[in-house]
């Protein structure tokens, strides 16, 4: 199962403001009705650096193919994961509740479901990681390094790591990656981030999503 946790964060709305105005030498403690237009315009103006000051660090565990879609976003983000070089055990794998279909006039995606199909994928996945699970043990047990004997693990494998970052950061990542036409798996995480970040910023996070 697909977990984000939130760890830590730093910083709230008024955060965003006070990094804003500090070359006027002001500061607030609460908002009032000219920041939250403050923090309007420095979204619709991609005036970004003020959103860099407030930061939040997850918890995430996934499948290997979402982690290396999302590692990809590099900018204003820390990424710490599990390693298999280190750990060789507790290998746990995916569960997929509905096989999607190829999109007949796109190269990626996925349209509709394969109901029909649903028990075939799901054998020729459960047998796949089977095998692959059963090759890695053996690896082991014949005393291959833990750091080669992973090489046989599938992207169906799930991991963890710590992901930490600014705001702007997880704005951008999410703006990208909330959206219809991304990978189903990589949206829960996204949608998972995005929810915790309205939460703690509600302000900020809400323009940051709108530009």
């Amino acid at each position: 199962m697909i977990e984000v946790e939130l760890i830590d964060h730093m910083g709230t709305d008024a955060s965003v403001v006070n990094a804003a105005r500090v070359s006027f030498g002001k500061r607030i403690k609460e908002m009032s009705e000219g920041d939250t237009k403050l923090i309007k315009y420095l979204a619709q103006h991609n005036h970004w650096s003020p959103f860099a000051h407030a930061s939040l660090q997850f918890r995430i565990k996934a499948p290997v193919f979402v982690a290396r879609q999302l590692v990809k976003h590099q900018v204003g983000l820390v990424w710490n994961e599990i390693s298999r070089r280190y750990v060789d055990t507790d290998v746990e794998f995916y569960e997929v509740d509905k096989w999607r279909g190829k999109p007949i006039d796109k190269k990626q995606g996925s349209d509709g479901t394969l109901e029909d199909k649903h028990g075939i994928c799901q054998w020729s996945k459960t047998k796949t990681e089977n095998a692959a699970l059963e090759s890695y043990k053996g690896l082991l047990g014949l005393g291959v390094a833990p750091e080669q004997a992973r090489m046989v693990l599938p992207q169906s494998m799930m991991t963890e790591w710590y992901w930490s970052g600014t705001l702007y950061a997880f704005a951008r990542v999410c703006n990208l990656r909330c959206a219809s036409d991304a990978q189903y798996e990589t949206r829960i995480v996204a949608n998972l981030i995005n929810e915790e970040c309205g939460k703690l910023f509600p302000i900020s996070w809400t323009e940051l999503r709108n530009t």
